[in-house]
């Protein structure tokens, strides 16, 4: 039997130090905890920078390395630093260096980078070796080596190689949420359907069982399923709160794509052990003929500036929708007239919060709002340009009227000045994947020792 303890869903989601206690005391044989996710778009992949605060990353970083030491086992992070690339391994080692000193514990380190050379990529995306997933962007070899950042999403054996090191930290750059639970039990022999299903499930830690707040779980697997178990008060699986988180960041509720594979659920069977446990078997792993990695990158796509401005009027909430439609249309005309811009060389749109910024036409709750906050998003080429595009916009937001008969009206901005300057923003490139001869082929290990 192999005996996971995942303390959240992610580091910097914090964790229930009492849940915690219990499962080093429950004896695990890892630890195992994700960094981050593409979940809050393209910006800190392109810019290769964590989500979350330093602050609070040591904080929870610095519990999890001491329940390490007092455990006797490996501690391996995920997608460290939100993105998994190569600089933010780099600060999460920067903060384990930091702990581990304050704390007196000398380490062995495994890094496992994943992050890719966009010529590297370029060149063998011309050789054939990348491929489309579904609803993949067209590309070409230029929009790849227009990449900030490129990773590959390291599987199971990427992580078994920073195991076999021997380390008490593995960090690992980006890798499937799956992966780092999934590698031990895989290495000492259990079920391969029940290790990939359990570390399905296990991925977000008690977000499969209620109180999904609290965070700390622990899995067993052994050589026919898994059977998972929270630890925090209050926290309870059922086979209904287990079997609904295969539905979740997965398209297919009884099928999951990984490296080297697929897991097949479609006859795994649920049973509750008690009021907190289930135990599941029958999951099904089905190897793939060609090993592959997902690919993901973020190029920039402009420069940003947003304004913002509240409407309280009755008559401009009621006709606020027709009222940005227009100011859309003149000003974008006034930018293509006074700046020399073509349509295809800057976006300007208008978003209205609380009337229909989240769907747009697709909205269908409707309801009265008394007060709707306007958001006007420019992007251009060049930061000067979208300051200059946000200064054209600047008067409409304020004094636009709906007819030309109307009195001119003034609205609220927020700030001032109302604009703000996002700098580069980036967009996603690639939803590919990477065929391999080698799983290792793309990622490089390297062992480092603290103190």
């Amino acid at each position: 039997m192999t005996r996971v303890l995942v303390p959240s869903g992610a580091l910097g989601l914090n964790y229930d130090p009492e849940a915690l206690a219990r499962g080093i005391a429950a004896t695990p044989d890892i630890i195992a905890i994700d960094g981050g996710s593409t979940d809050s778009g393209p910006s800190y992949l392109g810019r290769g920078v964590s989500k979350y605060a330093r602050a609070s990353t040591k904080t929870e970083w610095a519990g999890l390395m001491h329940a390490r030491a007092e455990a006797g086992v490996p501690l391996v992070i995920g997608t460290a630093g939100t993105c998994g690339t190569d600089s933010a391994l780099d600060w999460m080692l920067d903060i384990t260096g930091e702990i581990a000193a304050e704390q007196g514990t000398p380490l062995k380190v495994a890094v496992l980078r994943s992050s890719q050379d966009p010529d590297w990529i370029a060149n063998t995306f011309a050789e054939g070796a990348i491929t489309p997933l579904p609803g993949a962007p067209d590309i070409a070899e230029d929009d790849i080596r227009a990449c900030t950042n490129i990773v590959a999403l390291a599987g199971a054996e990427q992580i078994a190689a920073a195991l076999q090191t021997g380390a008490d930290i593995i960090i690992a750059g980006r890798t499937t949420d799956t992966a780092i639970i999934a590698a031990l039990p895989l290495m000492q022999g259990c079920h391969a359907g029940g290790a990939w299903h359990g570390a399905k499930i296990g991925e977000c830690g008690a977000l499969c069982a209620t109180n999904p707040q609290s965070g700390v779980i622990l899995i067993d697997f052994d050589d026919a399923g898994f059977t998972v178990t929270p630890l925090a008060d209050g926290a309870h699986a059922s086979p209904q709160t287990v079997s609904a988180h295969m539905l979740y960041e997965n398209s297919d509720p009884f099928i999951l794509h990984e490296p080297g594979g697929h897991l097949d659920v479609t006859q795994a069977r649920y049973t509750a052990l008690d009021d907190s446990s289930v135990r599941v078997e029958g999951s099904e792993w089905v190897p793939s003929d060609r090993y592959t990695v997902k690919l993901e990158g973020a190029r920039p796509a402009g420069c940003r500036t947003v304004l913002l401005a509240l409407l309280r009027d009755p008559h401009y909430v009621a006709n606020a929708a027709a009222w940005a439609d227009d100011i859309v249309g003149k000003c974008s005309a006034k930018v293509m007239n006074r700046m020399g811009l073509g349509p295809e060389d800057f976006t300007l749109e208008i978003r209205l919060m609380g009337h229909s910024a989240s769907f747009g036409a697709l909205e269908t709750r409707k309801g009265d709002p008394v007060e709707i906050g306007v958001i006007g998003i420019v992007t251009a080429p060049s930061e000067a340009q979208a300051a200059e595009i946000g200064k054209l916009l600047n008067p409409y937001l304020l004094h636009h009227p709906l007819t030309q008969e109307e009195e001119q009206p003034t609205f609220a901005f927020l700030f001032s000045p109302p604009d703000m300057h996002q700098g580069v923003v980036y967009e996603f490139a690639l939803h590919h994947v990477l065929h391999l001869d080698d799983p290792m082929e793309a990622f490089r290990l390297e062992v480092v020792h603290i103190g």
